[in-house]
C-alpha cells in the first residue's frame, strides 16, 4: 500500500514549500495533486523533487478536462502525474434526472478515451451526492459507472458513508473499477464541529481496519491518499492518519 496526502488538505496552511516539508518529515513519499497547485507546475515539480516527494495522481476539473486537455497534459507530465482523476460537478450544473447523469457519463466517457490515449489513467472521484437515489429510485454513481464502463473510480470510502450507502456493497460490487482510494474519518456526533464532522484516519467512526482488507480482496487499488476536508491542525492530520494507518496495515 502506498499512502498519499491530497494537498487539497493543507490548502490553508500555506506556503506551499512549508506544507511539503512537512509532509516529507512525517514520512509521506506522495502527494495527490488539486487545481491550486498547478499554476506553476515546473516550480511545484522543483518543491516536491527537493523533499522526496511524487505526485503520481492529480484532480482535474471538467471544465479544464473538456476546454483545455492538453494544458491538462502539460501539467500532467512535468509534475509526474500517471492517473488523473475527475473530482466534482458544481451543484448548480449537477444533473437533475437519469438521462441528465448518463449524459454526463458520456462526457466523461469521451474525456476518458483522451486521456488514455495520451498515456494516463482516468476515473471519477466521488462525493456524496452520487450516492442520493433519484426521483425514479436510479442512483448516480450506478449510472456513471454503467455508461462509462472504461472509466476508473477513485473511491472516496467517506463520501460514499455521508451519502447513505454500504461502502462494503459498492466494494464488492465494483471493486475491479476502484484504482485508488480516499482515506479520510467521520467524528463522532457532535464531534470536530470546527472540522465539519471529520477526523484524522482511525480517530473517527469508519471501520477502516474492516475496509482495508476488502478494499486488498476485492479492488486493484495502491494508491491510498489521506484527505481531511477541514482540519484545524494540517500537521496533526498528517502525522497521526499515516502512524493509524501504517499500525492497521503492517
Amino acid at each position: 500500500m502506498n499512502f498519499s496526502f491530497q494537498l487539497y488538505s493543507a490548502r490553508n496552511f500555506q506556503p506551499w514549500p512549508d506544507v511539503l516539508a512537512m509532509l516529507a518529515r512525517t514520512g509521506y513519499k506522495n502527494v495527490e495533486g488539486f487545481g491550486g497547485v498547478y499554476e506553476d507546475p515546473s516550480a511545484f515539480r522543483k518543491l516536491l523533487d527537493q523533499n522526496g516527494l511524487a505526485m503520481p495522481s492529480g484532480h482535474f476539473s471538467i471544465d479544464a478536462l473538456e476546454g483545455d486537455i492538453d494544458d491538462v497534459f502539460k501539467t500532467a507530465s512535468i509534475l509526474g502525474v500517471e492517473r488523473i482523476y475527475c473530482p466534482h460537478i458544481a451543484a448548480d450544473k449537477r444533473p437533475a434526472d437519469k438521462a441528465g447523469w448518463q449524459a454526463f457519463a458520456a462526457r466523461l466517457g469521451a474525456v476518458g478515451e483522451k486521456v488514455r490515449a495520451a498515456g494516463f489513467g482516468f476515473g471519477w472521484h466521488n462525493h456524496d451526492f452520487e450516492f442520493v437515489p433519484l426521483a425514479d429510485g436510479s442512483v448516480p454513481m450506478q449510472i456513471l459507472l454503467e455508461t462509462a464502463p472504461d472509466m476508473d473510480w477513485e473511491a472516496d470510502i467517506a463520501w460514499v458513508i455521508r451519502g447513505g450507502a454500504d461502502a462494503m456493497d459498492w466494494i464488492a460490487r465494483h471493486g475491479k473499477r476502484i484504482t485508488a482510494v480516499h482515506v479520510k474519518d467521520i467524528a463522532a456526533a457532535g464531534e470536530a464541529a470546527d472540522e465539519d464532522g471529520w477526523a484524522d484516519v482511525g480517530h473517527g467512526t469508519v471501520d477502516w481496519p474492516g475496509l482495508f482488507r476488502e478494499l486488498k480482496a476485492h479492488t486493484p487499488a495502491t494508491l491510498y491518499i489521506m484527505e481531511h476536508d477541514n482540519p484545524s491542525d494540517a500537521s496533526r492530520f498528517a502525522s497521526r492518519s499515516l502512524d493509524w494507518c501504517r499500525g492497521a496495515t503492517e
